[in-house]
């Protein structure tokens, strides 16, 4: 069983940054596929952005620009850096892994998951 413990949520002003992180209990680079995944009460859960083991990233076009992901191998430590923020990425975040050999963008596909971290933005 693999677990993932996110920190670095919590409360910031309109343009303000926050750095989420998610440690992962087994070697990261195991998986192909890692995502940020965020949902807003009474909405589905969406991708925020995926990266495979190459590195390469794919951002929702609401986050381009402002959000970075990016990993430590050494440390098993998912990062997602945001910047800019704004009312609208008021949600709560999870890391995601995903035991493919590709990088879905369906949650359903991932089957690992962390407990969340709230961020608000007001």
């Amino acid at each position: 069983q693999v677990q993932l413990v996110e920190s670095g949520g919590g409360s910031v002003q309109a343009g303000g940054s926050l750095r989420l992180s998610c440690t992962f209990s087994r070697d990261i680079y195991t998986f192909y596929c890692l995502g940020w995944f965020r949902q807003a009460p009474g909405k589905e859960r969406e991708a925020v952005v995926r990266i495979d083991s190459d590195g390469s990233t794919k951002y929702a076009d609401s986050v381009k620009d402002r959000f970075t992901i990016s990993k430590d191998n050494d440390k098993n430590t998912l990062y997602l850096q945001m910047n800019t923020l704004n009312s609208e990425d008021t949600s709560m975040y999870y890391c995601a892994a995903a035991p493919t050999l590709y990088c879905p963008n369906i949650p359903n596909e991932y089957v690992y998951w962390g407990q969340g971290t709230q961020v608000t933005v007001s």
